[in-house]
């Protein structure tokens, strides 16, 4: 072979190989950065030709794709778009995906590999490609009575309903809410989105689980754990004071209205659970001591994050550097701080004799076959408590219902919470909080109503959150 020729075919087949090795990259390694870029016209006209799969729940599609009068497919969202918005969240062309609609995309739009071959399938037969379902665990009736309590009052808050036996969520509400279809019509997109960012409330936020607050007293079911597993029983003697001073400080806390526990100087733990003692509280927080309070904190996972497919902020106890810190963490304060689903879980723990339950709130994806692609199933974390302590915990917790206004003789296990906030939180309009279960159901509720409601520093968990709570209990059992 001539040499010229020789050296012309080595320098073809050497480029021929560095065009291989350059399309392999592009194909393999840089997909995110070229075929997934939003800039990229082709992926966004693709993606329009074909429709996504709907989310519903208790059989009402909450999203769906629609062929508008140009063949390409737009999103909308035909039921209760305000109630379900924060969990359903929205895809839009402008602003991109959120919540459901984001992280179950590739399954939506039928690019998830476990849906791979049913495409290919659909290909070779010339059917149009669409995405898989996604069924949510929500209950419809229970979601929208959920939204309509904060909402109708014009509350800021959130609600949050699990089934204690699987960790299935029956309702996870939000206010102030948002509508997805005004985020995904272009023709009102932009306005819709300012607006939403420019109100004080956070609409585009799921104040159920990205938002953290002081728990207050709720969080004395978490360090009644800590002194059940440092001795303590619900016959332990305590002080009932009207305030105590913090070890090594001149800092005091004090009871509720500055009263004295139930009126007596010293009070067993039932009592002071009752009525909420904050001084008994922090006494037994301070001898149960800071490993103990620790590590039932771990238990009912405070400081856990939850694969839900939706964002969620982790709780926290802070750090307890002595004992002045332990006492005042003891009732929820300090820098204990919570999001609603995590106290619902706790609830909800308690309720399960004390099995702690991976919380979910996608209940299966199904194809457009109708087949089952994955299903999620009930998940055991931990035995956060045993279930004689969860059997003392739910007695405690019915005193405390009892002594919670509004009760009217319902089998209910609760217990309320006034979270002080701000730097000046003693003349602060505190959060109101409501964590409860029924014994004899498989059902148990979080609430929290957020600066007092409508009812400003005179606001308590009993008198704003518990009525919320309550109907949603008797709703969830009303649907089971």
């Amino acid at each position: 072979m001539n040499r010229s020729i020789r050296f012309t075919s080595i320098f073809t087949l050497l480029l021929v190989l560095v065009l291989l090795i350059n399309l392999t990259i592009i194909q393999a390694f840089s997909r995110e950065k070229y075929a997934e870029n939003p800039l990229n016209k082709r992926a966004f006209i693709e993606m329009k030709q074909q429709p996504r799969g709907q989310i519903s729940a208790g059989g009402q599609i909450l999203a769906e794709s629609f062929q508008d009068e140009n063949g390409f497919y737009q999103r909308r969202y035909p039921t209760d778009p305000m109630a379900f918005g924060p969990v359903e969240g929205y895809i839009s062309d402008i602003y991109g995906a959120a919540g459901i609609e984001a992280s179950y995309n590739n399954v939506l739009n039928g690019t998830d590999p476990a849906q791979s071959l049913s495409g290919i399938w659909d290909d070779l037969l010339g059917k149009e490609q669409v995405g898989a379902n996604v069924e949510l665990t929500l209950n419809p009736q229970v979601q929208n009575l959920a939204y309509s309590q904060l909402a109708n009052a014009g509350y800021e808050g959130a609600v949050v309903a699990i089934r204690p036996s699987s960790g299935e969520i029956l309702a996870m509400a939000s206010t102030p809410s948002f509508n997805p279809q005004d985020i995904v019509d272009p023709n009102v997109a932009e306005q819709a989105w300012e607006n939403y960012n420019a109100e004080p409330g956070n609409p585009l936020l799921n104040h159920a689980t990205q938002e953290t607050l002081p728990p207050g007293s709720t969080f004395k079911v978490v360090t009644t754990l800590a002194g059940l597993k440092a001795g303590f029983s619900p016959d332990s003697q305590l002080t009932g004071a009207k305030n105590i001073t913090l070890p090594n400080t001149n800092t005091t806390l004090e009871n509720y209205g500055g009263e004295v526990c139930a009126g007596q100087q010293t009070v067993t733990l039932a009592t002071a659970f009752q009525y909420s003692c904050n001084t008994a509280f922090v006494q037994m927080g301070i001898e149960a001591g800071a490993d103990n309070f620790r590590q039932a904190a771990d238990a009912f996972g405070v400081s856990d994050t939850y694969d839900l497919g939706i964002p969620m902020a982790s709780g926290t106890i802070g750090d307890i550097p002595d004992d002045a810190a332990l006492g005042q963490s003891a009732i929820g304060q300090r820098d204990v701080a919570m999001s609603v689903l995590q106290n619902a879980v706790v609830a909800a723990t308690v309720a399960n004799g004390g099995k702690r339950m991976a919380p979910h709130i996608v209940s299966k994806v199904v194809g457009r076959d109708l087949n089952t692609i994955k299903e999620i199933k009930p998940k055991e974390l931990n035995q956060a408590l045993t279930p004689e302590e969860a059997s003392t915990l739910t007695d405690l917790m019915r005193l405390s219902e009892q002594h919670t206004a509004g009760y009217a003789g319902q089998n209910i296990a609760s217990k309320t919470g006034t979270a002080e906030h701000g730097e000046d939180s003693r003349n602060s309009n505190p959060h109101a909080w409501y964590i409860a279960f029924v014994p004899d159901a498989d059902v148990a509720v979080a609430v929290v109503v957020k600066n007092g409601g409508d009812r400003g520093q005179a606001a308590t968990g009993g008198s704003v959150a518990a009525p919320i709570g309550r109907a949603v209990l008797q709703a969830a059992q009303g649907a089971a």
